[in-house]
C-alpha cells in the first residue's frame, strides 16, 4: 500500500449533493484549499455530477424520464429491482441498485436502493426541496441560526420556490385541496406550489440541479486545487482513535489500495454507507448504525372531475418540452392537525394523435415514522459485502402507532382523492414496501453532547475527533416528514462552516 496524495487540505468522500456543497462553501470561503474528491462509481455519460434530466446524451436521457415519469421514488433509474451484481462490483454499470444486489440483508427494507455513480443520488433525484418544519428542525439550533442555515442551503441547491409556472386547473385542484386541509393547516402550510433545485425557464427542460450545478469545478479536470478520483472507493478511515489522517482507498479496477492523506476528512457517503466506512475503520460509537428512520411512502392517483373544477379538457396545458408534468404542488404537514406530506403532481394523458384523454393529479402521501434504536444497520466484522465492506443487515419494523397514523394517512388521502373525481383506493392506492422513498436518514445522527445517543456534534464533527467531519441525511437527527435532500444540506452547511473556521484557524 502507497502514499499517493499528500497535499490535500479536505479529503471528502461521495461526489453527491452534499459533497458538492461542502467542495463549494470551500471554494467560496478558503478558495486556496486544495480538495480532493472520491467515489467507488464512474461516470454515467461524459459530464461528472450531471443530473440525468439535463444530460445532452439522448439514450441516458431517454431512460432516466422512462424510469423517473411514474413518480414513484422507488422507480428512479435502475432502482427497480436488481439482480445481485455477481460479487464483485468491479465492472458494473454505474445508476442505482438495490441494497440487497450487493450481498446485504435488506429483507426489512426490500426497496431500499443506494446510488453506484459519480454524483451519488443528486444525478437522480427528483429535485422536489420543500422545507423542513416544526419537528423536523433539529432541537439544538436556535431559530435565527436555523433560518439562515436553511437560506444557505436553499441557495446552494439553487431551489426556485414556484419553479412551473401556476397553470389555470392547478390553482383550481389547489382550491379544492385548500378545502380539505386548509383549515387544519399551519400559516404559510397551506397546499401550495411545490418548491424545486432547478432552474426555472420559460421552455423546457427546466435544468435540475445535481452536484455539478452546486459545484461547477466538478465539471473540470483536475488541477492542484482540486482533483474527482472516480471509480475508487474508501475502504477504511485511517486514523490514530482522534485525529484522521485520511482514507485508505481502492482503485476498483485494478485492485490496487493507496492512502490519501488529508489535513481534514470529511465522509458525505449516504445514510447507509457513511456509518459502513466509519464500522470498517473501526470507529463504533452505539448509535453509529441505529436510529434508521424512513417515512412511510403511500403513493396514489386520482382522475380528476373537470365539471368539479369546472374546466374544459381541452384547455389544459400539454407539458412544457422535455417535462412530464404540468405543475408540482406539495401538501405540507402541519404537526398533529395534519401529520402527512403530500407530493402532488398533475399531468396529461394524451392519445396516439396527441388529444387529451384526462386529467391526473397524483396523490402521494409520506407518513412519518417512530425514532426508535431498534430500527438500525448491524454490520459483520467477518463477512464483506460485494464491494469489499462489512456486510449489511436492516433492522426495521413499524410501530404499533405507526400502524395507527397510516391508518389515518388512507382515509386523508381518500377524502382529497374523492374531493377531486374517481378514486378507489384498492385500484389507484399502494402502500409501497419500506425504502421505496429514498429518504433515509439518522444512522449517523449528530447530537448537542456526546451521551452515547449520537455519533456527531452539531457540526458534523465526529465525536472524539478534531477533524473528522460527517455530511448528509445519516448525520439527521429528526423524523422527515416531507423530501429529506434540504434537511441533508443543513447538515453540509454546519459541517462546512466549521471545516472552514478550523482551517483558518
Amino acid at each position: 500500500m502507497t502514499v499517493r496524495t499528500t497535499q490535500a487540505d479536505v479529503l471528502i468522500v461521495g461526489s453527491g449533493l452534499m459533497g458538492a456543497a461542502l467542495a463549494e462553501q470551500l471554494r467560496q470561503s478558503a478558495p486556496q484549499s486544495r480538495i480532493v474528491m472520491v467515489d467507488g462509481g464512474s461516470v454515467i455519460g461524459s459530464v461528472p455530477g450531471q443530473h440525468l434530466h439535463d444530460t445532452a446524451e439522448p439514450t441516458v436521457r431517454d431512460e432516466y424520464i422512462q424510469a423517473a415519469s411514474p413518480g414513484v421514488q422507488s422507480l428512479y433509474l435502475g432502482a427497480a429491482v436488481t439482480p445481485d451484481i455477481g460479487g464483485d462490483v468491479k465492472g458494473i454499470r454505474p445508476g442505482m441498485y438495490n441494497v440487497s444486489a450487493f450481498e446485504s440483508d435488506a429483507t426489512d427494507m426490500p426497496a431500499s436502493a443506494l446510488a453506484w455513480n459519480v454524483g451519488g443520488m443528486g444525478i437522480h433525484w427528483t429535485a422536489a426541496t420543500p422545507w423542513p418544519w416544526g419537528d423536523e428542525v433539529f432541537a439544538y439550533t436556535g431559530e435565527g441560526e436555523w433560518a439562515g442555515e436553511l437560506r444557505k442551503a436553499q441557495e446552494l441547491l439553487h431551489v426556485e420556490k414556484q419553479p412551473f409556472a401556476p397553470t389555470e386547473v392547478g390553482t383550481r385542484m389547489l382550491g379544492v385541496l385548500d378545502g380539505l386541509f386548509g383549515p387544519v393547516s399551519a400559516p404559510g402550510r397551506h397546499p401550495q406550489a411545490m418548491p424545486m433545485a432547478v432552474k426555472r425557464q420559460d421552455s423546457g427542460p427546466m435544468p435540475r440541479t445535481g452536484p455539478n450545478r452546486i459545484f461547477p469545478r466538478m465539471k473540470e479536470p483536475a488541477g492542484d486545487d482540486f482533483t474527482l478520483v472516480p471509480g475508487t472507493l474508501a475502504v477504511e478511515i485511517v486514523h490514530d482513535g482522534s485525529h484522521a489522517r485520511g482514507a485508505r482507498v481502492r482503485e476498483i479496477d485494478s485492485g490496487e489500495e493507496y492512502v490519501i492523506e488529508a489535513v481534514t476528512t470529511v465522509v458525505a457517503a449516504d445514510t447507509l454507507r457513511t456509518p459502513q466506512l466509519l464500522f470498517a475503520s473501526g470507529i463504533r460509537p452505539w448509535a453509529l448504525g441505529r436510529f434508521l428512520n424512513e417515512h412511510a411512502f403511500l403513493t396514489g392517483q386520482v382522475t380528476a372531475d373537470l365539471d368539479r373544477l369546472d374546466i374544459p379538457l381541452e384547455s389544459i396545458p400539454r407539458p412544457m418540452t422535455g417535462e412530464w408534468l404540468i405543475g408540482s404542488y406539495w401538501l405540507p404537514h402541519s404537526g398533529r392537525p395534519q401529520p402527512f406530506h403530500g407530493q402532488i403532481m398533475d399531468r396529461l394523458f394524451i392519445d396516439e394523435s396527441g388529444g387529451p384523454l384526462a386529467y391526473s393529479v397524483g396523490l402521494s402521501w409520506y407518513v412519518p415514522t417512530s425514532i426508535s434504536e431498534h430500527n438500525r444497520l448491524e454490520f459483520d466484522e467477518a463477512v464483506l459485502d460485494a464491494a469489499g465492506l462489512p456486510r449489511t443487515r436492516i433492522h426495521y419494523a413499524y410501530t404499533a402507532d405507526d400502524e395507527g397514523l397510516f391508518s389515518q394517512a388512507r382515509a386523508s388521502q381518500l377524502e382529497a382523492g374523492l374531493a377531486l373525481g374517481d378514486f378507489r383506493p384498492e385500484r389507484d392506492s399502494a402502500r409501497l414496501s419500506p425504502g421505496s422513498s429514498l429518504h433515509f436518514t439518522g444512522t449517523a445522527r449528530s447530537g448537542p453532547s456526546d451521551d452515547g445517543t449520537s455519533v456527531c456534534d452539531p457540526h458534523g464533527r465526529v465525536w472524539g475527533f478534531d477533524n473528522l467531519f460527517l455530511a448528509g441525511g445519516a448525520v439527521i437527527p429528526t423524523a422527515v416528514v416531507g423530501n429529506s435532500t434540504l434537511t441533508g444540506m443543513v447538515t453540509a452547511v454546519r459541517a462546512g462552516r466549521e471545516i472552514i473556521r478550523t482551517l483558518s484557524a
